[in-house]
């Protein structure tokens, strides 16, 4: 990505915390022209169909003949899709997440089977096959030991101790959460978990990136690493990616990746 495009993206996340979408933006005046010219003529051909409507409040949709059919691509699309058929595989018999996007990767799990969701935040329950429980997975007090044979966290890791999410500040977030992960695993489980991969940051306080070097560190200690997948900085999968040398130092060539790993807890 050029220095340009990355002050320009820097830009468009900074003023979108503000309710500013420059993005947005752009395309509606891009739209409005069209929108005029397809309401006027809509207009007249319901004068003289009279089929029975009469035009109700205005309603305008400026910005979607911008886009593409659907949004089949970037990290959480890829990932989301990619371990739900893996846990569809591989049938767990007691499956718990930490943190992942319900509206995701977890409504994926639950359209065929029960899941059980761990989360810092609270949500209300009522949902088929899936149970909610409000978990620090950062607390020093965690006890549920050996708690499940399968355990997924999507996108998760990064944001522990940073408050994006209310949790408390803790520059040992991500390790604490990843340490509690591994003692509610049972010997054998597996363990799926997707995080940032790029130059090794912290662009507070939205996210950790991690490299490679450092991730695997942590695992390969912990884990057998039965596959791994990624998503490039143009948003699209790599599948079982073998983890060279060379991968390894460059980070499979991300900036602001997405790396998905399926673990077996040694």
């Amino acid at each position: 990505m050029s220095q340009a495009k990355q002050v320009l993206k820097q830009a468009h996340a900074s003023m979108s915390q503000f309710g500013i979408d420059l993005l947005k933006f752009y395309r509606a005046i891009k739209g409005l022209p069209h929108y005029l010219k397809d309401y006027f003529e809509f207009k007249r051909q319901l004068n003289l169909s009279g089929n029975g409507f009469c035009m109700g409040r205005l309603y305008p949709l400026l910005q979607d003949r911008f886009e593409q059919a659907g949004a089949a691509s970037g990290h959480y699309f890829h990932q989301d899709l990619l371990v739900a058929h893996r846990i569809f595989q591989n049938k767990p018999l007691k499956h718990v997440d930490v943190g992942s996007r319900v509206d995701g990767f977890v409504a994926h799990v639950a359209s065929f089977r029960p899941i059980e969701c761990f989360d810092l935040r609270r949500m209300k329950n009522g949902i088929p096959n899936i149970t909610f429980k409000q978990v620090d997975l950062m607390s020093d007090d965690f006890g549920l030991c050996q708690y499940c044979d399968s355990v997924s966290s999507l996108h998760a890791i990064e944001h522990f101790g940073l408050g994006r999410y209310g949790d408390k500040i803790d520059a040992q977030g991500h390790l604490k959460g990843l340490n509690n992960i591994y003692k509610m695993l049972k010997a054998g489980g597996k363990f799926y978990f997707s995080v940032p991969i790029g130059p090794q940051r912290i662009e507070f306080n939205a996210h950790r990136v991690f490299s490679l070097k450092y991730l695997i560190g942590l695992l390969e200690r912990r884990y057998k690493i039965d596959s791994f997948s990624y998503v490039d900085d143009s948003g699209q999968l790599f599948r079982d990616v073998r983890l060279s040398s060379g991968n390894i130092t460059n980070n499979c060539s991300c900036s602001y990746g997405c790396g998905i790993f399926e673990l077996t807890r040694i």
